[in-house]
C-alpha cells in the first residue's frame, strides 16, 4: 500500500513539473532582391541526452516571404527553441538544400501554451552564407 501511494505521487510529482512553455518566431525570408515564397520554415526544440527533437510548428513562406511559427511543448527543463530554414537560394544544383539554424533567446520563451511575445528575425537574405550552414538531404 505504501508502495503504491509512494509510486503515484512520484508520478503525479513528475506531470506536474513538466512545464508547458511556448515560443514564437516571424520575420521575412528574401533571396536577393526578391521575396524567397515557398521556403520550409520549422520551429523546433532541440533536447540533448535521450529525448528526441521535437518540431513546434512547419510552414512555408508566403508569395511575399513572410511567415509567423508558433509552438508549445512540455519540458521539466527550460525549452532550447531553433528556427530552421531549408532553401535552394543561390544553390544551383547541389542536390538537396541548404539548411540554416537560428537559436531563439530565451527571453521569448513564454510560460502556458501560447507565446505571449513574437521573437521577429528581421528580414534575412538567404544568399548569405551563414556560419554552420549544412544540407538537408532528405
Amino acid at each position: 500500500m505504501k508502495t503504491t501511494f509512494l509510486l503515484l505521487c512520484a508520478i503525479f510529482g513528475c506531470a506536474v513539473a513538466m512545464r508547458q512553455q511556448a515560443v514564437a518566431v516571424s520575420g521575412k525570408l528574401m533571396c536577393g532582391s526578391k521575396p524567397a515564397s515557398g521556403v520550409k520554415v520549422k520551429l523546433w526544440d532541440e533536447d540533448d541526452g535521450p529525448d528526441p527533437d521535437d518540431v513546434l510548428d512547419e510552414s512555408f513562406t508566403n508569395t511575399d516571404g513572410t511567415f509567423r511559427l508558433e509552438g508549445s511543448e512540455r519540458e521539466l527543463t527550460n525549452i532550447d527553441p531553433v528556427f530552421k530554414v531549408y532553401h535552394d537560394c543561390d544553390d544551383g544544383i547541389l542536390p538537396g538544400q541548404r539548411k540554416v539554424k537560428f537559436r531563439i533567446p530565451n527571453s521569448y520563451i513564454s510560460a502556458g501554451g501560447r507565446a505571449s511575445k513574437t521573437f521577429d528575425i528581421g528580414i534575412l537574405n538567404l544568399e548569405t552564407i551563414f556560419p554552420k550552414e549544412e544540407r538537408d538531404l532528405l
